[in-house]
């Protein structure tokens, strides 16, 4: 293939090779997919349906919900269609789609999580400021900057990436991604989207000096609470979203960071399976398990019945 334009298709890596194989990877898929919606929607609807938990935090919160919901949906579905049906294509426009659906949740969803260190960080280091700081105008100020500077991540890089030359080939891994399409390119034409990467990383890297160190703020002020009630419940609020941050950004930085030499078809699979499905399933675990309100709110919602007598 001489350049882009003549390409119609990419193929994909299959996640496996026997029938059987594919079958079974369709029902994990499916229950994995299932189980990211049954989740994230649960959150969602218990965030809007009670008016205790309309505050910042879980503003934020259903937030990245949706951004998981997003994300999960964009790569997901696909998969489990070439797996059932036994294909590997996907068409130039629906690779074009795919990633840069994909990169825009993603990018969003790792801005957000900086948001929502700031927002604890001047919850427990700052908390007679809090209602200045963090008002409900603030909230949807920075949710929406977190939701347009993904966006527009997702526009450049969709942009820079599919205006290259490919002549290595269509083979891709499981999912439309920025590396591997990179890696079909003429050895010249990847040099502006490399630089647009680089500049990228540089940003995200600034993102996590920020939560590292409002982390360690927090953790400082949370130690200086003299009561165990007041350190427990600091902590609640605090370690479900730095062990999301945690999955997200190990995922995330091992796919796109990872040295050459160890790089293979297998293992890139593998590692893009993780970063893309791992993090939007597990979140409302995280999330349900750590925080009292969250757990209350979605068993109020699961006990509560149309039919049930005034």
């Amino acid at each position: 293939m001489s350049n882009s334009s003549s390409i119609t298709e990419f193929l994909l890596l299959a996640f496996a090779d026997t029938r059987e194989l594919q079958l079974l990877h369709f029902w994990l898929f499916l229950g994995i997919y299932l189980a990211a919606l049954l989740g994230n929607g649960l959150i969602i609807t218990a965030i809007a349906c009670d008016h205790h938990l309309h505050t910042p935090m879980y503003f934020f919160l259903l937030n990245l919900s949706l951004l998981d919901l997003g994300s999960i949906s964009t790569t997901l579905p696909k998969a489990m269609a070439n797996s059932f049906w036994d294909t590997r294509d996907i068409s130039y426009l629906g690779c074009a789609v795919q990633l840069f659906f994909f990169f825009f949740f993603m990018s969003a969803e790792y801005f957000l999580l900086t948001v929502m260190a700031y927002d604890r960080y001047i919850a427990i280091c700052k908390p007679l400021h809090y209602g200045t700081l963090v008002g409900s105008r603030a909230c949807v100020h920075m949710a929406a900057a977190a939701w347009a500077t993904g966006f527009l991540y997702a526009i450049l890089h969709t942009a820079n990436t599919f205006s290259i030359t490919v002549c290595k080939g269509n083979i891709l891994d499981q999912f439309c991604e920025i590396p591997p399409i990179l890696k079909l390119s003429c050895s010249d034409s990847y040099l502006r989207e490399s630089g647009v990467v680089v500049v990228s990383v540089f940003v995200e890297f600034g993102c996590f000096v920020f939560i590292v160190v409002s982390y360690v703020q927090i953790f400082r002020a949370v130690l200086r609470i003299s009561s165990e009630q007041g350190r427990h419940k600091a902590f609640s609020t605090c370690l479900p979203h730095l062990a999301v941050v945690s999955i997200f950004v190990s995922t995330a930085s091992f796919s796109y960071l990872k040295p050459p030499s160890i790089s293979s078809p297998s293992l890139d699979l593998v590692v893009s399976f993780l970063y893309s499905v791992v993090p939007p399933s597990v979140n409302p675990l995280i999330y349900s398990l750590k925080n009292q309100e969250i757990k209350d709110a979605i068993r109020k919602l699961v006990s509560w019945t149309p039919f049930k007598q005034q």
